[in-house]
């Protein structure tokens, strides 16, 4: 009986206790991970703020993004990203209910529903030449298919009706050296002025009848001095020009088609004006702004062609366009930067004396200069105007002004990572409050009891959000210390606008930002250019007096052989700790696995020049170097020429610029056939992966050995004609040729060629085996191919009793000069996706089953096993590969829903997924970015060396104690029962 007893509790035991979860709960996303949407830095706003519905701004980006903003919050309503070669060049809002947008290079016309952003027609404009693109939207527009939209294109004025988007007629402009600047409409007239400039002296003006197109005049006028830059409208019939030397302003008048010039020496208005000007682009009736290289310069056009400066300052400046208030009043607003202010000022276009508003604003100096902005206006319930400011800062960053005060931020900046790297938390310090104890001892109990009425199901649903809330507080996943698992760390990552943001893995939130000075544009570096983050400073537990730090590399231009610009930065505090402007650039970033005493890890930078340079310059460092000077080597491609070529240190430099200047020297190089190969696409192994075993036991019991590497390298090479778009070439013409190279002696270990195929090519590499994406031509399918590379020279050591007596050769030296003996596995399948990112997952120590993260068309990430991409996967396997895992061979790779690790949320315009790996060996965290960010945590080998977060130690607790006292008794009335049956 006590057998029977015990039983039926164990039973009670096992099924009420947690069991392996294999699928995700719909209260379980966002406990590990989360998402974050952003739009990118706006180029073009409209707002739409009338009565009947809600008050919203609709932008476009920089990363071809267009978007409803909420105006009380600045909440998404709606977004579309385009594709990377689909650019916004203009939107509008027309009729009240539809966003009209121009992008292509003016070659796609479109219109979106306001409310809910659903496309409601779309129009192809094509032309004879490229040209620039202008949208002109008439204000007066009505609900009929006569009302047309004007559209200037591909050298070709376009008339679009509102309603369904039909061409209603085209007028070619067949002049060659046509510039088109401006389509202007008078308010109230069915005329459009062309005007531009031909030949860089001449000015041209077309007269155009909206209704059908007909050309009504055209007049011509020669000026002498040439123009220079854009114009700027100063009314329906007058714009402002600069000649070619940047010092003459001139008025252009094309009243009743009649051109006339009227010329101004800007030394006239200002004496020290101090170089050539340019034209700020704004569209203020009867005022300009024009900007030299120390201040900026309003200008009052008071008759024709005279003008009358009104203000000029040496503050930078933002002006807005002219926004129309009432009938014949247009206001515009300049923002003007004073120390951690900024100066808001909407004025009257014809009375600058006069101010509709002034305010100051404290600005987070972070955030850089202002870019643009732009305005709006409201009622205010005394009947006067109020105004709205949206600005785009220098950070890419939006903010929304309103009454003297910022309603809301959006920090649009992070949709342009450029790189990313990691950063440990600060050690959680000792010493904890009673009271804390006791409050959490509380929590605890009272936690537990109510998830034990949650497994019971006797929770109400007020139990169960309680349940909710206190699992989200009691992940501690957002503490700002270190934690055991390894799950909390820092994401530093680096924006094309030179920002460093901090973000929490727990929650995704910014714990700092910082806009650093060496990437900000001043008169010794006037296009810096961010590249790459790199660990610089990481103490170990018994330094933790120091903070950990990064270094970012940048160059003052995008060429190559621009000077280098070097960051220090605090990844705990985010402070600039030095920063280093260079007299060589940096054409290529070595990290190398040394550091100093200061535990700085060394960095090799390899300029233009082919010289080398050492950093930190320090003393420590550059004895370690010397120490390991013969062992430096690298590679360098060049893939406009097809040449990759090996490198090695030779000596000092002989300039003498200093003793951490080095020159270098080419040890080979491989010169791939121009005629017949291209390079596209290279990649090599991460230099912190960590493989766990060399070696790997197959099914027979038999053991083969990875070339594990770190000097492989994978190169895809492709014919010249394939080497455009998808289908630009037959499969007879096209072919791809990888290789796997050893770059230190330059030695091709593997080549393989996969006829009728072509790119893009996406690449992984990792341990011995290279994944790869291409398109097959011959079966108009996308593919994936696995090389896998093992090591014949330690075949030998399949003898244990060899591995027991010590005599086998797994310890002796390899040198990448002797010729390896390695076999190579490989095989190929279908894939259905087109890819944008390719990775693989990385643990602490190696020992968990790999997995590929695959950055789908859809913008997805999805997880698949390598197991599947296994070279040695058969038809048919035998019963020894079935035990060893290996899968039936099919021809084409599955896609498992429940593998997305994005679930349903898509990481929109995803450019790169990193995988980092956490202290827990099971779980590596992968963070996926593009115009929005993606976190989360994942389990390869599902979590078998923890339990989860919500496992609920009081029940088992409860359980245990309530089977031993279920044992005891049973005990004590099985003794009973034996004492009373003796008793008979």
């Amino acid at each position: 009986m006590a057998i029977r007893s015990f039983l039926i509790l164990f039973l009670l035991f096992f099924l009420s206790s947690p069991r392996p979860i294999l699928s995700l709960y719909e209260d379980q996303v966002g406990l590990m991970d989360w998402h974050q949407q952003y739009i990118g830095k706006v180029k073009q706003a409209v707002f739409h703020t009338h009565k009947t519905g809600r008050k919203r701004v609709v932008v476009s980006t920089e990363e071809n993004v267009i978007a409803s903003l909420d105006l009380r919050h600045g909440e998404i309503f709606w977004r579309h990203v385009l594709g990377p070669n689909d650019v916004f060049d203009g939107i509008d809002i027309a009729l009240g209910k539809y966003v009209i947008t121009l992008s292509s290079e003016g070659s796609i016309l479109r219109a979106w529903n306001l409310p809910d952003g659903q496309m409601v027609w779309e129009s192809s404009l094509q032309g004879p030449k490229h040209s620039k693109s202008l949208l002109l939207v008439p204000t007066n527009l009505k609900i009929e298919k006569d009302n047309a939209i004007i559209v200037f294109s591909n050298g070709c004025l376009n008339a679009v009706s509102c309603i369904d988007g039909e061409v209603l007629w085209k007028k070619d402009f067949e002049v060659e050296s046509l510039e088109v600047q401006q389509v202007i409409q008078p308010p109230g007239n069915n005329l459009v002025y062309v005007v531009g400039f031909a030949a860089s002296s001449q000015f041209e003006m077309y007269q155009i009848n909206v209704r059908n197109g007909e050309l009504l005049k055209h007049e011509s006028a020669a000026f002498s001095g040439g123009f220079l830059g854009e114009i700027s409208l100063v009314s329906s019939e007058i714009v402002v020009a600069l000649d070619s030397t940047g010092s003459i302003l001139l008025t252009i008048n094309f009243h009743n088609g009649k051109i006339s010039f009227q010329q101004t020496p800007i030394s006239n208005l200002v004496e020290d004006s101090l170089g050539p000007a340019v034209i700020i682009p704004s569209s203020v009736t009867g005022i300009f702004a024009i900007k030299t290289k120390a201040i900026t310069i309003f200008i009052r056009v008071i008759g024709e062609g005279k003008f009358e400066v009104v203000e000029k300052t040496n503050y930078e400046t933002a002006v807005s366009d002219g926004l129309s208030i009432s009938e014949g009043q247009q206001a515009f607003a300049l923002i003007q930067h004073a120390g951690s202010e900024i100066h808001l000022t909407v004025k009257l276009a014809h009375d600058w004396d006069g101010n509709l508003l002034k305010e100051s604003i404290k600005m987070d100096q972070q955030r850089g200069l202002v870019h643009k902005i732009f305005i709006n206006n409201y009622i205010r319930t005394d009947r006067s105007y109020g105004f709205r400011a949206l600005i785009v800062m220098e950070d890419h960053s939006l903010l929304l002004l309103q009454q003297g005060a910022i309603v809301w931020t959006r920090e649009d900046g992070l949709a342009s990572i450029i790189d990313v790297t990691t950063s440990e938390l600060p050690v959680e310090r000792d010493g904890v409050l009673v009271a804390k104890v006791e409050h959490n001892l509380f929590e605890w109990l009272k936690g537990h009891m109510l998830k034990l009425k949650g497994t019971l199901m006797l929770a109400s649903p007020e139990d169960i959000a309680v349940i909710q809330s206190m699992r989200l507080k009691s992940s501690e996943k957002s503490k700002m210390t270190r934690d055991h698992n390894g799950f909390r760390k820092l994401l530093i990552a680096l924006t094309r606008a030179g920002k460093l943001f901090a973000l929490h893995t727990g929650d995704g939130r910014i714990v700092w930002s910082h806009l650093l000075q060496s990437l900000h544009k001043s008169e010794a570096c006037q296009h810096p250019i961010g590249l790459n983050l790199y660990q610089w400073q990481v103490p170990h537990h018994h330094a933790m007096d120091e903070n950990p730090s990064v270094l970012v590399v940048g160059r003052c231009g995008p060429s190559s052989d621009a000077p280098g610009v070097l960051s220090f930065v605090d990844t705990y505090t985010g402070k600039e700790l030095s920063s280093l402007s260079l007299i060589h650039s940096v054409a290529q970033v070595i990290p190398l696995p040394y550091t100093d005493s200061t535990e700085q890890r060394l960095h090799l930078l390899i300029d233009a020049d082919k010289h080398a340079h050492l950093y930190p310059k320090t003393s420590g460092a550059i004895d370690i170097f010397q120490h390991e000077f013969s062992n430096m080597y690298w590679y360098s491609v060049e893939y406009d020429n097809g040449i990759i070529k090996g490198h090695a240190l030779k000596s000092k430099c002989t300039s003498g610029v200093d003793e951490f200047c080095f020159e270098t020297r080419e040890l080979w190089s491989i010169v791939f056939p121009s005629e017949s190969e291209k390079i596209i696409a290279t990649v090599t192994r991460k230099l912190n992966e960590v493989v766990h075993t060399q070696a790997k036991v197959i099914a027979d019991q038999d053991v083969m050995y990875k070339y594990i590497s770190r000097n492989l390298l994978f190169v895809a090479t492709v014919a010249p004609k394939a080497s455009g778009e998808i289908g630009c070439v037959t499969p007879e013409e096209s072919w791809l040729v990888v290789y796997l190279i050893d770059t230190v002696a330059g030695r091709i270990l593997h080549r393989v060629t996969h006829h009728g195929s072509q790119g893009p090519v996406r690449a992984v590499f990792s341990e011995n085996w290279v994944v790869y994406h291409y398109f097959n031509l011959r079966a108009n399918r996308y593919e994936m191919s696995v090389i896998e590379i093992y090591d014949q020279s330690r075949a030998d050591n399949k003898d244990v009793w060899k591995l027991v007596l010590g005599k086998h050769n797994l310890t002796s030296p390899i040198s990448s000069y002797s010729r390896p003996e390695v076999i190579t596995k490989s095989q190929s399948y279908f894939f259905t996706h087109s890819l944008k990112a390719i990775a693989a997952t990385s643990t602490a120590k190696g020992i968990t089953s790999k997995q590929l993260l695959i950055g789908t068309i859809g913008d997805q990430v999805l997880a698949l096993d390598k197991r599947f991409l296994d070279p040695r996967r058969s038809v048919n396997p035998t019963q020894a590969e079935k035990e060893e895992g290996i899968i039936p061979l099919t021809d084409s790779l599955p896609i498992i829903p429940q593998s997305y690790v994005t679930h349903a949320l898509r990481v929109e315009g995803l450019r790169g997924i990193i995988t980092v790996p956490a202290k827990l060996e099971s779980t590596t965290l992968v963070f996926a970015h593009g115009v929005d960010l993606f976190f989360t945590q994942l389990a390869p080998s599902r979590t078998y060396d923890s339990l989860t977060e919500d496992f609920s130690y009081a029940l088992l607790l409860i359980t245990i104690v309530a089977l031993v006292a279920a044992i005891f008794v049973t005990w004590i009335l099985s003794e009973r029962k034996e004492l009373q049956e003796k008793w008979r």
